[in-house]
């Protein structure tokens, strides 16, 4: 049995001998003991070297100058509309005296004392008139000046002179006023009117309105 497992080992070592030596020495040649080398390709040969190098990309943004101009807003405001003309104030008529009851807007007396004239205007232009007026007598001259009319009264009793009437009474200073009275004979300061003359003032004219008397 020892002489079976030795002759056994024997064969084992002779086998692996021989694998391990390429061949033997009968294969001799500079790739002795090398045949696993060989089989990689490094026996011989050139080596062939494969080196990719990868080229550097450059990316450089140039910005493009916009040539797109945004449009012009077009901001065209709307025309106003055009103010409408004032109507042109009535001419004064030349023959009366009182600028600024010719100025008034509204209804207005106008008193000459001089010329012994009165007359009513509207706007600006006459509207009756004139017609004679007597002022106040020496003493009792009735005031010159521009007033309003304060109060009307269609019987006024003067307390002054016995409870004397004075019809139509329309006054514009305090205790003057037009009213009926002589046209022969001078006022104590108030203007006479005839009666028809008296009543067109008391009728037409208002409280506040503009009375001007002139020398």
């Amino acid at each position: 049995m020892k002489r079976l497992l030795a002759g056994a080992a024997a064969l084992a070592t002779a086998f692996v001998l021989a694998a391990c030596s390429g061949g033997g020495a009968a294969s001799g040649g500079p790739n002795a003991g090398g045949g696993a080398v060989a089989a990689a390709g490094t026996g011989g040969g050139t080596p062939t070297t494969s080196s990719t190098t990868a080229a550097p990309t450059t990316t450089s943004a140039t910005p493009t100058p916009s040539t797109t101009k945004p449009a012009p807003t077009s901001t065209s405001a709307k025309p106003k509309p055009k103010p409408k003309p004032k109507p042109a104030a009535p001419a004064s008529d030349p023959g009366v005296p009182c600028a600024a009851a010719a100025a008034a807007s509204g209804t207005a007396a106008c008193v000459d004392i001089s010329a012994h004239k009165a007359w009513i205007l509207q706007g600006g232009k006459v509207v009756y008139g004139p017609v004679p007026m007597l002022p106040g007598r020496k003493g009792y001259a009735t005031p010159t000046g521009t007033f309003h009319v304060l109060s009307k009264e269609k019987v006024h009793l003067s307390k002054e002179f016995d409870n004397a009437p004075m019809p139509n009474s329309v006054f514009f200073y305090p205790g003057d006023a037009f009213h009926t009275g002589s046209l022969s004979v001078y006022s104590h300061g108030c203007i006479h009117l005839s009666a028809s003359a008296s009543l067109k003032f008391f009728t037409t004219l208002h409280v506040g309105d503009v009375v001007q008397v002139v020398p």
